[in-house]
């Protein structure tokens, strides 16, 4: 552990607090401090420089205890900097990497420091993104479809079932072997644990690191926690590892950085929003991406109010990722699980990876929900429908019924194909998914014999014909 006096034996260099602001402290003598450099109270907080001033170098203080003016602060000599190790997975740990469970267990050996805010890696180091990405989730599989090293938006408004999507996904990734990192930003404490424990009970806190900063912390700690969040990521993707990347959410950590900013006395702009702050948030995704050792796939959550898709924050975030999910607060409300738009949700490079089976699929979904909402319009105005417009409506009546499917049950990509095709063929009971999936589950057979036909069909047409001759039922 860093202590003090090593820190200004080996700097000779030392300032105090002149003027506090909450988060931000103003210290001066410190004539060789860098920006991004770490330093060190005397009472044992740890903070980073933010910003340089003649004489004066603005602090982010990453602590819940208040300082008081004339502390003395030390450099350190590098960047802000946290522990990275396999040690860390299956924990509970704060922004600044220390567990907050577990304490007395705590050894800090077989870790690196490694710094929080590094520059992304450039184009040269990016492969191009070809392996498909499963969430668990049969709408988005099949219409909204992702890759490894995709950035993709996950948006909607407060208790519309984003959360459960993330979990999903991470369930599904931590049984294809990955590593998941989740970060929840400045959450309320039951919200935490029930994250954590969701993690616990389903067995998936042996692969999995969750990073959490509660509302109670400081303003510093919870800008932090995305931060220490991608560089754990990045760990594990110089090991070799393909990582999932949760980070819930980014309008919270927009806020604060805000306050931090305007503590600072940076000049707001829009919203009051400070001027870098789209540099802030894409300096960050950036980090995301497919590359020569591993890949790290980012689901980022922003929170929209009252369905405003068109927010400043918001849209800086549709900008920057690969494509958004929509979660449609009507929808919701309407009764639908998940409650996802599929016209307002956007792939940009998942498509990409699908195979000729799984575009054709995609693309009927979308065409038969396509004549489903247009034809229910028609309902509205008392328009006498005919035998092809009640076709379509039973249909799409019976597509948006098999997405609805059970709140923790996951279910696999060449199963989703398969029960779809079954679906149009009128061999498949949507009441009975969660039996499918659990045989499927403990089937081997019944396991190699599904992806048997989806490998060898290029498709959907050469499927359901497959699967009609050969009286295939689950």
């Amino acid at each position: 552990m860093l202590t003090f006096k090593d820190c200004l034996a080996k700097t000779s260099e030392m300032g105090y607090v002149e003027e506090l602001m909450l988060s931000v402290a103003r210290v001066s003598g410190l004539p060789g401090v860098c920006l991004r450099e770490q330093v060190l109270f005397e009472s044992g907080q740890r903070g980073e420089v933010i910003s340089l001033h003649p004489n004066i170098a603005e602090v982010m203080v990453f602590s819940k205890s208040a300082l008081r003016v004339g502390t003395r602060v030390v450099r350190v000599g590098y960047p802000f900097s946290i522990l990275a190790g396999k040690k860390l997975l299956g924990r509970l740990i704060d922004s600044l990497g220390e567990p907050l469970e577990g304490k007395k267990n705590w050894v800090e050996t077989d870790m690196e420091w490694r710094p929080v805010d590094v520059r992304p890696s450039g184009i040269a180091s990016r492969k191009r993104i070809t392996r498909g990405f499963e969430t668990g989730v049969i709408l988005v599989d099949l219409l909204v479809p992702l890759g490894h090293g995709q950035r993709e938006l996950v948006l909607g408004d407060r208790k519309t079932g984003k959360s459960q999507l993330l979990w999903r996904a991470v369930k599904t990734q931590v049984r294809a072997g990955n590593i998941c990192i989740y970060a929840a930003v400045g959450k309320r404490k039951i919200e935490i644990l029930q994250t954590w424990n969701f993690l616990k009970e389903n067995d998936l806190a042996k692969s999995t690191i969750m990073i959490a900063s509660g509302s109670n912390d400081s303003s510093g700690e919870i800008f932090l926690t995305p931060y220490t969040a991608v560089t754990l990521a990045e760990y594990f993707r110089d090991q070799g590892r393909d990582v999932l990347l949760v980070i819930d959410d980014m309008t919270t950590h927009a806020k604060y950085y805000r306050e931090l900013a305007l503590l600072s006395r940076k000049f707001p702009g829009r919203d009051s929003y400070p001027g870098d702050i789209f540099h802030i948030h894409s300096k960050l995704l950036e980090r995301a991406g497919s590359f020569e050792k591993g890949s790290i796939t980012c689901l980022p959550l922003a929170e929209t109010q009252m369905g405003d898709m068109t927010g400043y924050v918001q849209t800086n975030l549709m900008s920057m990722t690969d494509g958004h999910i929509y979660f449609d607060s009507g929808l919701f409300f309407a009764g639908r699980r998940p409650a996802i738009d599929p016209f307002l949700s956007v792939t940009r490079v998942g498509r990409q990876t699908q195979s000729p089976l799984q575009k054709d699929v995609t693309h009927r979904l979308l065409q038969m929900l396509t004549d489903y909402e247009r034809t229910s319009r028609f309902i509205k105005f008392g328009t006498e429908l005919g035998e092809n417009s009640r076709a379509s409506l039973d249909l799409g009546e019976k597509i948006w019924k098999f997405f609805d499917q059970p709140i923790n049950e996951i279910v696999h990509l060449d199963l989703a194909i398969v029960m779809f095709a079954l679906l149009i063929s009128g061999n498949f009971n949507s009441s009975k998914m969660a039996d499918y999936i659990k045989k499927y589950e403990g089937d081997e057979r019944l396991r190699k014999q599904i992806a048997k036909y989806v490998n060898n069909c290029q498709t959907f047409d050469q499927l359901t014909s497959k699967l009609t001759s050969d009286n295939f039922k689950i």
